[in-house]
C-alpha cells in the first residue's frame, strides 16, 4: 500500500526559529511560510535530495499540535507522511482492519494541495502516520 517516504514533520514552537536552525546552521533551501487554516498550522517545507523536512507551527486557539508542544515545549518528530496511490482504496483497507482515521474519516486537501489522512498513533506503534495521493 505505502510508496515512499514523503516528508518527516516536526513540530515547533517558533518557526522562525526553525527556519533560521535549518537554513543557516545546515545551510537548507527552506521555503515561504504556508497557514493551513484547515489544519491550524502554518508550514514550510526543506526539501532533501530524497524527501522533505515539514516544520510545523500551530495557527490559531484550536491547533491540534498544541497538546503536541505542551508535552514537548521544545518540539520534536510529530508525523511521518507515506504517499499511497489510491487514498480512497487506502481507507477502506485500513478501516477493514480496524485502524481508525482521524478526523471524520475522510480524506481532506493537504499542504501539497493533495488528499490526505492520519491514522491514529496507537495503531501504528505510537506513531502519527500521514498518508497522502501520490
Amino acid at each position: 500500500m505505502i510508496g515512499r517516504l514523503n516528508h518527516v514533520a516536526i513540530a515547533v514552537p517558533d518557526l522562525a526559529t526553525g527556519v533560521a536552525m535549518y537554513r543557516d546552521r545546515l545551510g537548507a533551501e527552506v521555503s515561504a511560510p504556508v497557514p493551513q487554516p484547515d489544519h491550524g498550522v502554518t508550514t514550510v517545507f526543506i526539501d532533501l535530495p530524497n524527501t522533505k523536512i515539514e516544520l510545523l507551527e500551530p495557527l490559531g486557539e484550536n491547533s491540534p499540535i498544541e497538546g503536541f508542544l505542551k508535552r514537548n515545549p521544545f518540539g520534536g518528530i510529530h508525523h511521518v507522511c507515506y504517499e499511497v496511490e489510491d487514498i480512497d482504496a487506502a481507507c477502506r483497507q485500513l478501516a477493514a482492519d480496524g485502524a481508525r482515521i482521524l478526523g471524520d474519516g475522510k480524506p481532506k486537501i493537504g499542504a501539497h494541495g493533495k488528499p490526505v489522512i492520519f491514522i491514529h498513533p496507537r495503531d501504528f506503534l505510537g506513531t502519527l502516520i500521514e498518508l497522502e495521493q501520490a
